[in-house]
């Protein structure tokens, strides 16, 4: 398959080889250092270590459309970015893309340190194909947009980090390429400013452009991208849609901190929990929530003997093992069968994520089984939470707001106040 305006970015079976200890320059005291040490022993050759970066990666981005690319630092996120930009040459396989790109990288990226805003702003949409014409028409509204108008004069390698990244952003988003790749970089900016990327590059997709996102914030990843694929050591670990991908990805991450699960559990001969499902989801995904409410959980005990006075205690963690919410039931009697535990929320409004559920059975004589339920509930709501994941609560509650100016609200008091 080859790409085509409505598959603007095309990638097949595309690697990336490094070499560790490769020197790009040997330079003269190198040199002379190398001849010396091959003098005294010349046998000894200097090691280099090949490593992939990225190896076999095929995907398509189509027109409109926002991608993620989620994955530990090194994982070949970064690598991905810079042969779409044309900065690096694959290895194997190939890369085509169909439009102008914009590319947003890393700090530094793109700019002449001795040309001031203003050149650089041009440079860039000369670079980008535009007339000088079309970029002067863009010109007022990237300075208001980067918040740079006394400093649009100055060489940029006078611009601190944060200045650096808003007139870049800024030159990238409003040059109008077809494809905007953007690589983890907002972190520099204010509060404000990443607000203000994120709602660019939601007007941006919404004018049928492509954007190919990578950030670790796993709520602008759920917030603007339709798509997500998990890069793990190089290669596409997991791609699909942006919920559970993230979610995925989350929940690996956490991992190592879990409890122990099912091959670990305390359990009896009386009776042992063997599944649980989300009854009101598609039996494809019956552990995808997909909704805040109502939900209907159900949970299947095997009871081998008649029990009198149990207690059943539920319990629901999210992946940092935080208590979202527990409950127990008193003084039950559990006749032998299958027994099916149904617990009904109106809603359940906790913000998208993997969370693991916890059973419990125990009488007088003590506990008859505790299970960690597994797999995890996947939770892949809409999310309205804030777009920063550190000021995100346990909570994923939607909301509607207005501003009510003081004259409305006397005209208001003062109906409310009529017989």
């Amino acid at each position: 398959m080859m790409a085509n305006v409505e598959t603007p970015i095309y990638v097949e079976n595309l690697g990336k080889e490094y070499r560790r200890n490769a020197v790009a320059d040997e330079g003269l005291r190198y040199a002379l250092s190398r001849v010396a040490k091959s003098a005294v022993s010349p046998f000894r050759r200097a090691k280099v270590e090949k490593f992939w970066a990225l190896k076999d990666v095929s995907l398509e981005v189509r027109e409109g459309e926002v991608l993620g690319l989620i994955g530990r630092n090194g994982a070949g996120k970064t690598t991905l970015l810079k042969i779409l930009s044309r900065i690096t040459q694959p290895t194997t396989g190939w890369a085509e893309i169909h439009g102008r790109v914009g590319s947003l990288l890393e700090v530094g990226t793109g700019f002449h340190p001795e040309l001031t805003g203003r050149e650089n702003t041009f440079l860039s949409g000369a670079i980008l194909g535009m007339s000088k014409r079309e970029i002067a028409s863009k010109f007022d509204e990237i300075v208001a947009f980067a918040e740079l108008e006394k400093f649009i004069d100055t060489p940029v390698k006078h611009y601190s980090s944060g200045m650096y990244v808003r007139l870049a952003f800024a030159v990238a988003a409003h040059l109008e390429p077809e494809i905007l790749l953007v690589d983890e970089v907002l972190a520099v900016g204010d509060m404000n400013f990443q607000k203000k990327c994120l709602g660019k590059m939601g007007d941006v997709a919404r004018a049928g452009r492509t954007v190919v996102l990578v950030t670790h914030q796993m709520n602008q990843i759920r917030r603007l991208c339709h798509r997500a694929m998990w890069i793990d050591s190089g290669a596409i670990r997991q791609s699909g849609p942006t919920s559970e991908v993230a979610s995925a990805y989350e929940l690996a991450m956490s991992a190592g901190e879990r409890f122990s699960r099912d091959g670990d559990r305390r359990s009896g001969d009386k009776a042992r929990f063997r599944s649980w499902s989300i009854l009101s989801a598609p039996a494809t995904s019956a552990h995808t929530l997909e909704s805040l409410g109502p939900v209907r959980v159900t949970f299947q005990v095997e009871v081998n003997e008649p029990m009198d006075h149990v207690h059943q205690g539920i319990a629901l963690f999210n992946v940092d093992r935080q208590l979202m919410w527990a409950f127990s039931a008193d003084d039950l009697f559990l006749e032998p069968g299958l027994v099916e535990l149904v617990y009904e929320f109106p809603h359940l409004p906790v913000r998208p994520g993997a969370y693991s559920w916890q059973l419990s059975l125990w009488n007088d004589e003590g506990n008859v089984d505790l299970w960690d339920a597994v797999p995890e509930m996947l939770v892949a709501t809409e999310n309205y939470q804030h777009s920063r994941d550190e000021w995100n609560g346990v909570m994923n509650i939607p909301c509607q707001y207005s501003i009510l100016r003081q004259s409305e609200r006397q005209h208001t008091n003062a109906n409310s106040l009529r017989p």
